[in-house]
């Protein structure tokens, strides 16, 4: 019983920093919905974003990991108390009243599974399991951005720290440990589920290995939320150094073969093979699609017109992404409005 109520009380604890997260988040696209950004796949750059479009897709993330932790919590919220060893008791008890005393929904139905469950503590790592790997992905994001190759943003000198030896370096420290420690925790997921695999009901010494590992991952998630907190809020967004990676690695190539497909009708599979030959063109230039010559495209497709430039901008290629969750900025804005009526921010 006493294991449920500081369960309970864990996650209401992770739920209030996870919407704080959240509220962060929700500002910091706001502030930057204009940004252009390089999406990747594959880590290669993709197709131009918003950098508010990437921020906001951690906020559906986390809202999904809060979802789940208020799942976890209904489901827990059930009174074990009064089922003694594992068959009840003879004594005059009221479950009922003690269950509801304590903030319980109702006493648990059965006493053996009372007193032999732990799923609880299980969907509870889970969640906390599964948070943290959204953390890990954020936090290996801003290394990455925050390195001299991508160069997009500056994070915060509290949670960053000088080499022993280089004294040019600012080392993404808190972030690289949120990483490390997403293994922590999914190794606690995994050491429980060892330890409950091969139990008979109800009650096994065995039992008493759930403690320790759950009071470090509750530790280790509210500690990694809280710094990410701090990291998103205080970093420095790089915003010309943003737009320059959308516009390389030729990020509206699937602009164009849209346009091919929208403009002059030709099939998508045709269009794909004449974007590649016009890649292929700026590349031996090397040049980017929107620096290359009437005359240049015309070599490739005679049919091509002037037209074809509105949407070799990075610029135009986002606002061209106007289907429902897209990143041109109505859908940005969209989005915005949903979170801060979700949030009442």
């Amino acid at each position: 019983t006493d294991f449920r109520l500081w369960i309970r009380k864990a996650i209401e604890d992770i739920e209030l920093e996870l919407s704080k997260l959240q509220s962060i988040l929700l500002k910091k696209a706001e502030k930057n919905i204009e940004i252009i950004f390089p999406g990747y796949t594959h880590l290669q750059v993709a197709q131009p974003i918003r950098f508010s479009h990437h921020l906001l897709a951690y906020l559906e993330m986390f809202g999904r990991d809060l979802e789940r932790f208020k799942q976890t919590k209904e489901r827990l919220n059930e009174c074990p108390l009064g089922a003694a060893a594992l068959a009840g008791t003879s004594f005059p008890i009221d479950r009922f009243y003690t269950a509801k005393t304590l903030g319980f929904r109702a006493p648990m139905r059965n006493s053996m599974d009372a007193v032999s469950d732990r799923d609880f503590v299980l969907e509870f790592i889970s969640d906390s399991a599964i948070a943290m790997v959204h953390f890990s992905r954020l936090a290996e994001e801003l290394i990455l951005w925050g390195s001299i190759e991508f160069d997009f943003i500056s994070l915060p000198d509290s949670l960053v720290t000088g080499s022993s030896i280089m004294p040019q370096k600012k080392n993404p420290d808190a972030a690289e440990l949120i990483r490390a420690k997403t293994g922590r925790v999914n190794g606690a997921l995994l050491s429980l589920l060892t330890v409950m695999k091969g139990l008979p009901l109800a009650y096994a010494k065995d039992m008493q290995e759930d403690k320790e590992s759950v009071f470090d991952v509750f530790d280790t998630l509210i500690l990694v939320i809280k710094i990410t907190q701090e990291l998103i809020e205080n970093m420095k967004v790089k915003q010309a150094n943003m737009y320059k990676a959308a516009s390389n690695g030729f990020s509206t190539a699937t602009d164009l073969a849209d346009w091919f497909v929208r403009d002059l009708g030709i099939p998508f599979r045709e269009a794909h093979v004449l974007t590649g030959k016009i890649v292929e063109v700026a590349s031996k230039k090397n040049i980017e699609l929107n620096e290359l010559t009437m005359n240049d495209l015309k070599k490739v497709e005679p049919k091509i017109s002037q037209d074809v430039f509105k949407v070799l901008s990075p610029e135009n290629s986002v606002e061209s992404r106007n289907s429902f969750g897209g990143t041109a900025s109505r859908e940005i804005k969209r989005q915005i409005k949903f979170w801060k009526r979700r949030l009442n921010a």
